[in-house]
């Protein structure tokens, strides 16, 4: 790479004068810009070296790639003559002058709570769904299929057990992970979750009817009259609970002698919370926690379908503030009553604007002639059919400005169609052209028509508003913005000579995929596939046989070319170059080799969670293309240097 002229090349497309303050991870580039207006965005698509980019944290992000990224800020600096800082500096000139949003600070914490548990709450509806499909009247005929075929009826009961329990104890997954959130033990979380749902106690989901017919047994204390009322498929009151264990948590753990303190603040934190748990906070929680569920319901029995349309148009834009991130809060509170409330009206509107953010970039995908636009169109469309919809929403629709829109119109419209059939969800799924499974059987049909109408308007609107303005993502030369690509007389030259290999993981824990991880540049695969684990400890073990090819002052990353030709990326933690090297230590030096299951480093992992940041290590194949395939073995849990993740050579037939 021409790093000086990468470095020219970003900074014309930037704009003159445009950089406010510049930093770099292992990955990329990060800028804090003056006016991100300026922004030449087909410049820097085009360019050869830039993997992507992206906006978050009022920074502007460039990928370039590790042990490149380095040479091309040098580079830069000297070109722009802009002070070298490191990401806290950038965070700091980012922030700088800007209020904290305490609305999306509030979203945020209830996004850190409610992402774990979502597979959960997942499993629970699409086994809730199958359920009703084998329980439901009038789906297959007049009657349901456990009628029909006796014999299955055990099994729908077994079925409905599994299904039930994550919402019936939800308290006690949110329990455990909100007080983790807060920074108290999640454990103790759980075990005050657990007294919320004890079988002694009225069970939630009838304490209204206890109430009204004077069946409530109560405790008497102090003079008060305490009910005994269980919190089962609740929300709001085990958040604050968790709040307060945490916060009383770290209060006593601050006051307490070392010698006391592992017995005495658990127990302490405990039954001062239960008392406040029965006697107030639950009580209060649960009159908002019924207020909010009510007053939605309301809103959607009175808007009704034109209510459920507005939703329906403006849910796209709602989820790039990120305001989205609270709705989990709320559908789990309407699916957990779903007796009273029907269900949930989110999902369906959910569906409906991912299918129709996905209708817009198929149209996209046939309309452009750039070759790197059309290859990102494919997946995304693909992948927005089925609920995931940032690469379409970023990645296309959102640069190219009229796919968006024609996406938020086909979402209103649907949702229209949907509200006026009054179509529900009974159980949490994957919001996408498959979650007809998620919905109550009598609207399936209903959903389905939504699904065709998001699709074919989002598709037909972009399809005819491109067709008129091809110059929009194309201009006058059809083959604007692509990369000229030398191709070699003979290919085999043109693709580094790798081999098939297994390689190692790089630390104990137990692996994810990654695109559970929480940072887009690794989740979306822009660096390359790979696999991410959660550690468990902090030896950083070497992959393979090979050559070090970045080994950062940080400590925070590797790089390593094997003797087959991968080339990896080790990246330990999201964000944590901004430690600067504190906790993490390392012997290893740039062109250095290793043997694989060689300690590279180590790292601290409670350093990394004081700081408030995610630990995840991240193992990447930057030279994905060179590969047919890069697969994970399957593991539930892994040890540092043992074999996790698949190569495998392009093979000539």
């Amino acid at each position: 790479m021409d790093y000086k002229k990468v470095a020219k090349e970003i900074n014309d497309a930037l704009g003159e004068d445009n950089i406010q303050a510049a930093a770099h991870c292992a990955t990329r580039l990060r800028l804090v810009l003056k006016d991100s207006s300026k922004v030449d965005q087909k410049a820097l698509d085009s360019n050869e070296a830039v993997k992507g980019t992206f906006e978050a944290n009022d920074q502007f992000q460039i990928i370039i790639g590790a042990g490149d990224v380095n040479n091309v800020y040098d580079e830069l600096i000297k070109i722009t003559n802009v002070k070298e800082a490191s990401t806290a500096d950038l965070k700091a000139v980012a922030s700088n002058g800007k209020k904290n949003n305490p609305i999306m600070a509030f979203i945020k914490v209830l996004s850190d709570i409610f992402v774990p548990i979502v597979p959960a709450l997942v499993a629970g509806g699409l086994l809730m769904a199958l359920n009703n499909v084998l329980t439901a009247q009038d789906l297959f005929g007049p009657q349901s299929v456990v009628e029909l075929f006796p014999n299955v009826k055990d099994f729908a009961s077994i079925i409905n057990l599994l299904a039930s329990a994550p919402f019936a104890f939800l308290p006690i997954l949110v329990g455990f992970s909100a007080t983790k959130r807060f920074g108290g033990n999640p454990y103790l979380g759980a075990a005050m979750a657990m007294a919320m749902v004890m079988p002694d106690l009225v069970n939630g989901y009838g304490v209204a009817n206890a109430i009204a017919d004077g069946s409530m047994p109560y405790w008497h204390i102090f003079g008060m009259d305490v009910a005994q009322a269980g919190y089962q498929g609740s929300v709001l009151p085990v958040l604050a609970v968790s709040w307060i264990l945490a916060t009383l948590e770290k209060f006593f753990h601050k006051r307490i002698p070392n010698a006391f303190d592992f017995t005495f603040t658990p127990m302490l934190a405990i039954v001062i919370t239960g008392f406040l748990t029965f006697i107030v906070v639950g009580p209060m929680m649960r009159i908002v926690s019924d207020g909010l569920t009510n007053g939605l319901v309301w809103l959607y029995d009175t808007t009704g379908a034109v209510g459920l349309g507005v939703f329906g148009l403006f849910y796209s834009p709602i989820v790039i503030t990120g305001l989205h991130q609270s709705f989990p809060a709320i559908e789990t509170t309407l699916l957990a009553e779903v007796a009273r409330t029907g269900g949930s009206f989110i999902f369906p509107v959910a569906s409906m604007a991912n299918v129709g953010q996905g209708g817009a970039t198929l149209a996209i995908m046939l309309l452009t002639k750039n070759k790197k636009q059309k290859s990102l169109a494919t997946s995304a469309s693909i992948s927005a059919m089925l609920g995931i919809t940032e690469p379409a929403i970023f990645g296309v629709n959102l640069k190219l400005k009229f796919p968006f829109i024609c996406g938020m119109i086909a979402s209103g419209v649907a949702c229209l169609f949907i509200g006026a059939f009054h179509v529900l969800s009974v159980a949490m799924g994957p919001a996408s052209v498959i979650g007809f499974i998620s919905i109550a059987p009598k609207s399936i049909s209903y959903f389905m028509i939504g699904i065709v109408i998001s699709i074919c308007v989002g598709f037909v609107t972009t399809y005819v508003y491109g067709k008129r303005h091809m110059e929009v993502f194309v201009g006058d030369d059809e083959t604007a913005g692509e990369v000229a690509v030398e191709i070699n007389e003979d290919p085999e030259a043109s693709v580094a000579a790798v081999q098939d290999e297994v390689l190692a993981s790089p630390v104990s824990g137990i692996p994810i995929s990654l695109k559970e991880v929480n940072d887009p540049v690794f989740a979306q695969e822009m660096m390359g596939k790979g696999i991410a684990v959660i550690p468990e400890k902090g030896i950083i073990y070497a992959p393979a046989d090979g050559e070090l090819t970045v080994v950062y002052d940080s400590k925070h990353a590797y790089g390593l070319r094997t003797m087959n030709g991968a080339e990896v990326l080790i990246h330990i933690g999201i964000d944590t170059v901004g430690l600067k090297g504190e906790g993490f230590e390392t012997n290893r030096k740039y062109g250095e080799l290793v043997k694989k299951g060689d300690i590279l480093g180590t790292v601290d992992l409670e350093k990394i969670k004081q700081a408030g940041l995610d630990s995840t290590v991240m193992m990447i194949i930057t030279n994905t293309d060179d590969y047919a395939a890069v697969e994970a073995i399957e593991l539930s849990k892994v040890d540092g240097g043992q074999d996790l993740l698949a190569v495998s050579a392009h093979y000539e037939n």
